[in-house]
């Protein structure tokens, strides 16, 4: 196996990681809106404040259906802006009860009446918050035949209209990939795009944008790759706006065109997003933080090429801030990228080592949650897989033995493995150099080896070989290393001389 092939098989991409770090709610964005309105004064969005100075009284859910299904137009629209207000205004609106009124396919002519721009708002509005509910409730606004009605209302010469299509768009491609593709199969790209101007007011653009990555997010399956860069140049634009929730929308679209196979990474690299990303993730605003940092993760989990375009734009020293940030969920994901960016090669590892990203991760290991433990555990074995003689022999001088080894008590098996993959690395370093029993002591006095020698009863047969692969090639029959040989634990961990890059392994590091 050549070495970039090696590479690619310690990348881990997303979907290899844990499912909690691959969608952490809380901080992803709501993939559904309900248009709430203000309350004071529920005609402030809408185009009918001009003649309706007082507001009209709502009518009952029976008037709502006479007035809907009759023909008088005044009626109809008191009757849908009454049903607008109350699925707008309670917190658990009557959702269902307005469906098995029979008005939606009301509702969608409405959305065609060109003529009456107060009508096709309301309608719009009442539909979007219909759309906002369950699965079930959102598939009733599209089987009344929706999608089409509101793709052509986003060429509407009326904004408020317009924008309540956005709205209503996206809460309907939010609610998962069947209705993402119904939407995206009716052509909703081209004109949602062209809603993307420098004009655009910045409240109209956060619908647009928050559209857009409902039109790129979930998986299995993932949208047309091939229709949704056509939103790339746009995002590009976005991720350059001034206004908070544009650019947190923008980032989370590009984390999902990124959660992908190289050629979806290639894509979002060719449109040269990278430098604003990194600014974005040093701008200390959480809600920006979190995507940006999601789409650089990604984009390092493709080849070389790729994860050099990070690099290249400084992101490695932001990353090393990030390690020591204090919300855990963005230590993790740091954590996670540098053990992407340590899977490379010795030249991408260098970039890691020179950008002071040791201390923090080894720091993580002694004292993070276990989540990110586990991360900074993969980042050290990476590092040990890929790197030079002289990059491994300075990660152990940072002291990482010790709580390298104290993580061999953890009760996940795979982080377990991933750690006895570590150690085994140092090991046969050390061998290379002829100072294996200085390197073993080390294990020995931090008490690696008394837990390596209990894994070889570990009923996860994988770990069972590895510990006594350990065992019998650097601690054979037992024998305890000579003391004189031991490296003096100094107050950073074990201390030893780093190499001088001039020597040769024959010449043999002093470790």
């Amino acid at each position: 196996m050549c070495s970039s092939d090696l590479n690619d098989e310690l990348r881990r991409r997303r979907n290899e990681v844990s499912v909690e770090l691959r969608k952490n709610k809380k901080d992803d964005m709501l993939s559904k809106r309900r248009n709430v309105g203000p309350v004071e004064d529920d005609q402030a969005l809408s185009p009918l404040q001009e003649n309706n100075k007082q507001s009209s009284p709502l009518l009952s859910i029976e008037e709502i259906q006479n007035g809907i299904q009759g023909t008088d137009t005044h009626r109809q629209l008191q009757a849908t802006q009454s049903a607008r207000k109350i699925l707008s205004r309670e917190r658990n609106p009557p959702i269902d009860v307005m469906i098995n009124l029979g008005i939606l396919p009301r509702l969608v002519e409405f959305l065609g009446h060109s003529d009456a721009p107060a009508l096709q708002f309301e309608a719009a509005w009442a539909l979007t918050n219909i759309a906002s509910g369950t699965p079930d409730q959102t598939k009733a606004v599209v089987n009344a035949g929706a999608v089409p009605f509101f793709i052509k209302l986003l060429r509407s010469q009326d904004q408020n209209v317009c924008e309540q299509a956005v709205w209503a768009l996206g809460n309907i491609a939010g609610d998962g990939p069947i209705m993402r593709d119904h939407v995206i199969n009716n052509g909703v790209i081209q004109p949602l795009l062209a809603l993307v101007k420098a004009e655009t007011p910045a409240p109209f653009l956060r619908n647009v944008t928050w559209t857009i990555s409902n039109l790129c997010r979930n998986k299995n399956p993932s949208p047309p790759f091939e229709v949704v860069k056509q939103c790339l140049p746009c995002l590009a634009q976005l991720v350059q706006h001034t206004d908070r929730e544009v650019l947190a929308d923008a980032c989370w679209a590009l984390s999902y065109l990124t959660d992908g196979t190289n050629d979806k990474i290639e894509c979002v690299v060719e449109a040269g997003v990278i430098p604003n990303l990194v600014k974005l993730l040093d701008s200390g605003e959480l809600s920006v933080m979190t995507p940006s940092l999601r789409t650089l993760g990604n984009i390092v989990t493709g080849n070389d090429t790729q994860t050099d375009a990070v690099l290249a734009s400084a992101a490695v020293p932001v990353f090393a801030k990030l390690l020591q940030h204090p919300k855990m969920n963005i230590v993790k994901e740091a954590a996670w990228t540098i053990s992407n960016i340590t899977a490379g090669n010795s030249t991408q590892i260098q970039v890691v080592v020179d950008a002071g990203v040791l201390q923090p991760l080894i720091d993580i290991l002694v004292k993070g949650d276990f989540k990110a433990q586990k991360e900074a555990a993969w980042a050290v074995t990476n590092l040990t897989s890929g790197g030079t003689v002289q990059q491994i022999v300075h990660l152990c001088g940072e002291g990482v033995l010790k709580p390298f080894c104290d993580l061999l008590a953890a009760k996940d098996d795979k982080t377990v493995g991933v750690v006895l993959d570590g150690i085994s690395n140092i090991l046969a370093t050390a061998e290379k150099l002829n100072e294996t029993d200085k390197v073993a002591m080390m294990v020995e006095e931090c008490g690696g080896l008394d837990k390596i020698e209990q894994l070889q009863a570990h009923e996860n047969e994988v770990i069972y070989h590895k510990a006594l692969q350990i065992i019998e090639n650097f601690f054979p029959d037992g024998d305890q290393v000579d003391d004189e040989l031991a490296p003096k634990a100094g107050e950073s961990g074990f201390e030893f001389a780093a190499p001088d890059s001039t020597a040769t392994p024959q010449a043999g590091f002093q470790f």
